[in-house]
């Protein structure tokens, strides 16, 4: 019985240092955020309760919904290329007829090492129409610059970026399901006939679907939460990319440049339930598709 006992002892032990980060570092900081949401600061009267009176500002406030259906424009957009790229890589690499596999899925891999800061910074003077290589070569052709910060280009900018960042780290989920997959079921597929497309759609991306659901709800997630790359391309196109160019960074800036910090809670709140909301729906539909 004592054996049985310190047993029992010995799992809430094991799980109290991450229950306890967890609770300081992620249910404490939102239980705030969520307390301040219910306030206001006004110059007289001070901080007074309001209620749900943010929310119904920040469920019409056109700033808001418009960086929401710039982020939701930019997930619909950049996502679908993106993991098809790491689909595809993966594909490849696991075919095992690339020379090179390894260096060629570490070059792929090395742009998700790179800090966001760091790409977004290397990007912007790529994109730049003064100083920038492209807008150089353009210039020696005779050809008028690429535009990449004008308002019609920023967004696929902000998408190729991304991209660029992320595509190496999905194929890596992606090929490692991939090295999950019984030898033998290739072997009996080969046996039936199939060639090496039929293998790939028949038995590989199939096998591939809990990790393209997982890749794609991660997408979700990093698409509303949007925030270095056009927080840095801002500074060299403020023109084109305002505070509120996407939500996340409306939220910052009403929180750290205009002192809102209440209505900026607000604002995060809301985005998180929308972050929620889209991936419930991406779960749902996998779901459905699955039992259908």
């Amino acid at each position: 019985m004592t054996g049985t006992r310190r047993h029992r002892a010995a799992g809430p032990l094991f799980v109290a240092p991450f229950l306890t980060l967890f609770l300081l570092l992620f249910l404490a900081p939102l239980g705030y955020a969520a307390y301040l949401s219910l306030f206001q600061s006004r110059l007289i009267g001070g901080t007074v309760f309001v209620g749900l009176d943010n929310y119904t500002q920040a469920l019409g406030d056109p700033q808001l919904l418009h960086g929401l259906g710039r982020v939701a424009l930019f997930f619909v957009i950049q996502v679908p290329v993106m993991l098809l790229l790491a689909l595809l890589f993966a594909l490849a690499l696991d075919s095992g007829l690339l020379r090179l596999a390894r260096v060629i899925r570490l070059g792929i891999f090395v742009p998700y090492a790179v800090p966001s800061v760091v790409a977004a910074l290397m990007w912007g003077y790529l994109y730049g129409p003064d100083f920038g290589p492209f807008a150089q070569f353009s210039r020696k052709l005779d050809l008028p610059a690429p535009h990449f910060l004008s308002d019609g280009w920023m967004l696929g900018s902000l998408a190729n970026i991304v991209t660029w960042e992320f595509v190496g780290y999905n194929m890596i989920i992606l090929y490692a399901a991939l090295r999950t997959v019984p030898q033998e079921l290739y072997e009996a597929a080969a046996v039936d006939g199939a060639g090496a497309w039929r293998i790939a759609w028949s038995v590989k991306l199939p096998a591939l679907r809990p990790a393209l659901l997982l890749t794609l709800l991660f997408s979700v997630i990093g698409s509303f939460q949007l925030f270095n790359e056009p927080n840095l391309l801002m500074k060299i196109a403020p023109d084109v990319i305002t505070s509120s160019y996407t939500a996340n960074l409306y939220a910052y800036s009403l929180a750290f440049t205009g002192q809102q910090v209440n209505y900026a809670a607000t604002v995060s709140f809301l985005l998180g339930l929308v972050i929620v909301i889209a991936s419930y729906g991406v779960l749902l539909t996998a779901n459905r598709r699955r039992t259908a």
